[in-house]
């Protein structure tokens, strides 16, 4: 009996570490001490995904007004990929385990010298800018013109008090600006120090503001930026020249990867006919000014979202092809994008009963 007694306590004493370590996995840090007990990893999983030529919360997705809008149906649904952090390793190894989600390193999400609030910024104006993108796209695909609206000024920059949001930029040092990426492109031109003028029409009058541009700050550099860099302090937007406005009302969404559903959306709704036949097409792809169509990450989580939410086709920029095929996608139509107009052709295509352009 001593014999036994003596075992039982080792085995229970001896199990005291185990369940002490296996309750610490499950807590963020270790009770009474600033040590974190967080893996440098994040999960990225299926996100939600949403029709672009329907609504949400009671508003359309893509709404336009000042313009008649052509009937759709069917879907146009853009998607996206949750991402999870400051796990335990506990519930990293269950989301390893249990679910489709793949685990990156953390560097991956926020980059070494990057804090969270400036990711998520940078995230929100990737998607500023992949609405401003879909729409000059799209209305250079429906040979309509386009103008720069100003969307923000940054604090404490040589344009705040100067320039105004809802400030339309018509030229810079005599140069016609009808683009965001116009006026980008001829502040690159300049040096920090330098002064520029700028033509804005504000309530349906034209001014001369006089600005004098300064050093780029770091923060807000460009991943590779180097060197003396001009800035400005102005964040503009494309919209419409001839009254005509487009908004995209979707909100706590961060990524440039839903350029090219918005621009498919607004040409839907902007045309005469259907892309979409009544059919469940969904994809993704970044998309810039001239409607060219870029890779995007989490490429089969978005696939596989697409298929759990019904969608027959899946539209899959060019240089994701490799990884869209590595999943099994028997229940979806794998659709290769170069560009906007590529993908017009290939939505025809389908409705017409012809053969689209194949991820391989």
């Amino acid at each position: 009996m001593s014999f036994w007694n003596r075992r039982n306590r080792t085995v229970v004493i001896g199990a005291v570490p185990v369940m002490l370590l296996v309750s610490l996995i499950g807590l963020p840090s270790v009770p009474g001490t600033d040590i974190d007990l967080t893996v440098p990893y994040a999960a990225q999983g299926k996100g939600p995904t949403f029709n672009t030529l329907g609504e949400v919360e009671g508003k359309p997705v893509v709404e336009i007004s000042g313009a008649e809008e052509d009937e759709v149906s069917g879907n146009l649904n853009m998607t996206t990929v949750s991402v999870r952090t400051n796990m335990t390793l506990a519930q990293a190894l269950g989301r390893w385990l249990f679910t489709d989600d793949t685990l990156v390193p953390l560097e991956q999400i926020f980059p070494p010298g990057q804090s969270q609030e400036s990711v998520q910024k940078r995230n929100a104006a990737a998607f500023a800018a992949s609405e401003s993108n879909a729409t000059v796209s799209a209305m250079n695909y429906l040979k309509r013109p386009t103008e720069a609206m100003v969307l923000d000024v940054s604090e404490d920059s040589p344009a705040q008090d100067k320039v105004h949001v809802n400030d339309v930029i018509r030229k810079l040092d005599g140069v016609e600006i009808t683009k965001p990426g116009e006026l980008a492109e001829e502040i690159r031109k300049h040096q920090p120090g330098e002064e520029v003028t700028i033509t804005v029409e504000r309530q349906n009058r034209e001014r001369e503001l006089k600005v004098n541009l300064v050093e780029k700050p770091e923060n807000l550099r460009e991943p590779g930026e180097k060197g003396p860099v001009a800035f400005l302090g102005v964040t503009s937007v494309a919209q419409p020249a001839d009254g005509l406005r487009v908004e995209y009302n979707l909100t706590d969404i961060g990524g440039p990867s839903a350029g090219l559903m918005f621009s498919l959306a607004v040409v839907d709704k902007l045309s005469p006919g259907e892309l979409t036949d009544g059919q469940f097409i969904a994809g993704t792809g970044t998309i810039d000014s001239e409607g060219k169509v870029g890779p995007i990450g989490g490429i089969t989580h978005k696939i596989r979202a697409a298929e759990e939410a019904g969608a027959k086709v899946f539209l899959v920029p060019a240089d994701n092809c490799n990884e869209a095929t590595s999943v099994d996608t028997d229940g979806i139509e794998l659709v290769k994008v170069d560009s906007l107009e590529d993908a017009i052709e290939d939505l025809n295509a389908i409705k017409d009963g012809a053969e689209p352009s194949r991820c391989d």
